[in-house]
């Protein structure tokens, strides 16, 4: 693998950040009605915000120099929209999503954060394939 191809994992997981970001400006109210009350910047900016900062944690995963830099950016989102998620799933009924399912995402984060600590490598040489034996 040449040092300009980005593995097809990593280039998987950049693509679900920058789509997710993304959505963030195209359909932005899901994602401001799970925005916890206490959260300083209100709804709308802080949806804008995080899509803003997924869209950048992606892109910064499709080079090589930029990659261990977007691996820091993007666990840093992750654990800063967490909260989120708790109270998405604390309060599910005014979601319109089943109990089960608002909970039952709650660990898919840290399987995420993994994801993207694996993904965040700086060259192929270094690169670890995020499902064992993939190379």
């Amino acid at each position: 693998m040449n040092a300009r191809q980005v593995p097809p994992a990593v280039l998987l997981l950049a693509t679900v950040f920058i789509v997710a970001g993304t959505l963030h400006f195209l359909a932005p109210k899901p994602f401001d009605r799970i925005v916890p009350p206490w959260v300083p910047l209100g709804p709308r900016a802080a949806t804008l915000l995080s899509g803003a900062a997924e869209i950048l944690g992606g892109l910064g995963l499709l080079h090589p120099a930029t990659r261990p830099a977007a691996r820091w950016w993007l666990l840093a989102l992750l654990v800063a929209v967490f909260p989120a998620n708790v109270y998405m799933a604390q309060h599910s009924d005014r979601f319109q999503v089943s109990p089960a399912v608002a909970w039952g995402r709650l660990p898919l984060q840290p399987l995420l954060m993994w994801a993207v600590w694996r993904a965040g490598r700086r060259s192929p040489g270094q690169y670890t394939p995020l499902v064992p034996n993939a190379r």
